[in-house]
């Protein structure tokens, strides 16, 4: 009767830190306030994924919202939700079903009273919905001052002719043919029909004419906010690591067979998982947000390829593939943090910090980031006391072509990696020849599109990243063939 909603939700931009480490918030505190991110009109959440028993409200006590200084404030719910508790014999009928004497004796439920059940969203959906499978993975969003979960739904069978069955989930058909949306506050469910041509889900739509809706009729809001699903997207790559193979005789002997790649974790080596993130694909004009995950080939650990799902209309779901030369040797995830090991000044550091009370921690993943046709590796790196709980960013480590830096802030980091990777060499004393005229004007202009870059990445603009970077390119290419350099 007094605690029966959450409140809020937090947002902090990934490429900024304020200068303790700490998370810059666009979306802070209880209740929310908003600073560079999206207003909250009603930001409780009385249907959400840790919600597993039920409340009562519009009660005769008021619910408690949050604390305010000495004093607390307190709402009354004014929803929807829930089901009338009603008269005596609703009332024995609930206290029997949940085995609450509770809700019997006492005197705060009214004739107004409601009692939401079913609030944990997953279970809700299951409930409406038992023929979907559900992504392991709903996630909130925000729209018009409201928060809802978005969840990705399946149709699913084992009987779809001459397919190959996934091993361990009992399938070899499956489509996201489905998106769920949960008021967080009502708790009203909509489903919207996103693939019309699944039989199968055509099929249900038939026998519950009044259960799917439209993808077109989903609010625009929402629409924004919907996302290649990462169960599928997985499943799909462990299909293609074996039929990327096209020559019979080469998929036969599986002699090309790829795998994911290798990333310390747990005191051993875990399989990368999945991970979303926003960047520009080569030769298009803008970022668009991907879900993506490396490939490496059967028991090696050089980057072979890297697949990617689109998230963003009117590309959504278009799935992407980029195989490297099979000559051309590109260092994969696991070569890339024995790099980072073996690097005498980060490792100098590591131990040392490891030893003055504090403890280290890497980030969970090493995001593989592609930058035209080059692959950047970034990863954090936090420090946290011993007898704290608050790890702070300290480092980010960073690698690009032969070499790996660890600086304090994702911006150092490239700075440093592009000074040493992209500036020219030198020229000797005996074969060089000075630059003179236009190669100094080149230069000087390389210059300005490296500063606008570090200033596009800033602002975390990754197309005017990419672009300037681009141009960049090409004046040290000019200026290396002027000076006679190779």
């Amino acid at each position: 009767m007094l605690f029966t909603h959450g409140n809020g939700v937090v947002m902090s931009p990934v490429t900024r830190k304020s200068t303790e480490g700490l998370p810059l918030f666009y979306l802070r505190d209880i209740p929310p306030v908003a600073s560079g991110g999206p207003e909250i009109r009603e930001p409780r959440i009385y249907y959400g994924e840790e919600t597993d028993s039920y409340v009562i409200v519009k009660g005769s006590t008021p619910e408690f919202d949050y604390p305010k200084g000495k004093d607390n404030i307190y709402a009354a719910y004014d929803g929807t939700g829930g089901v009338p508790v009603g008269g005596i014999a609703r009332r024995i009928l609930f206290a029997w079903h949940f085995n609450d004497v509770n809700l019997l004796l006492s005197s705060y439920i009214t004739g107004d009273s409601r009692i939401m059940i079913r609030r944990n969203i997953q279970e809700r959906v299951r409930t409406i919905a038992p023929f979907l499978r559900l992504d392991h993975d709903p996630y909130l969003v925000i729209s018009d001052g409201r928060l809802f979960w978005m969840q990705d739904a399946y149709t699913t069978s084992d009987y779809f002719p001459y397919a190959q069955p996934v091993q361990g989930l009992n399938l070899n058909y499956i489509r996201n043919s489905v998106k769920v949306v949960v008021d967080a506050y009502n708790g009203t469910v909509d489903f919207y029909l996103m693939d019309s041509v699944d039989p199968i889900a055509a099929t249900y739509q038939r026998i519950f004419p009044g259960l799917f809706k439209p993808f077109a009729a989903m609010p625009a809001g929402l629409q924004k906010h919907i996302r290649y699903p990462e169960d599928l997207f997985l499943i799909q790559a462990r299909v293609y690591q074996a039929y990327h193979m096209e020559a019979a005789d080469v998929f036969y002997n599986r002699e090309d067979l790829w795998q994911f790649p290798r990333q310390p974790g747990g005191g051993g080596t875990a399989m990368m998982a999945p991970y979303y993130i926003i960047m520009r694909l080569p030769g298009e004009p803008q970022a668009e947000f991907f879900l993506m995950i490396p490939m490496v080939p059967s028991r090696r650990d050089n980057m072979i390829a890297w697949l990617a799902a689109r998230c963003d209309p009117p590309d959504y779901g278009k799935l992407i593939v980029y195989e490297f030369p099979k000559e051309k040797l590109v260092y994969g995830p696991f070569q890339i943090e024995a790099r980072i090991n073996q690097n005498t000044e980060i490792s100098q550091q590591l131990t040392l910090w490891n030893q003055m009370g504090s403890r280290v921690i890497r980030g969970a993943n090493l995001l593989v980031i592609p930058i035209e046709n080059s692959i950047l590796y970034a990863s954090p790196l936090y420090l946290r006391a011993e007898h704290g709980h608050l790890p702070e960013l300290k480092r980010v480590i960073a690698s690009y072509g032969e070499h790996v830096v660890m600086k304090e802030t994702l911006a150092e980091a490239l700075s440093a990696l592009f000074e040493a990777g992209t500036a020219p060499v030198a020229p000797s004393a005996t074969t060089g020849t000075p630059l003179t005229g236009s190669a100094a004007d080149r230069a000087r202009e390389a210059l300005d599109h490296y500063n606008r870059a570090m200033e596009r990445l800033k602002s975390g603009d990754w197309a005017g990243f990419g672009t300037e970077l681009d141009a960049m390119r090409g004046l040290l290419e000019d200026i290396s063939r002027q000076s006679g350099g190779h």
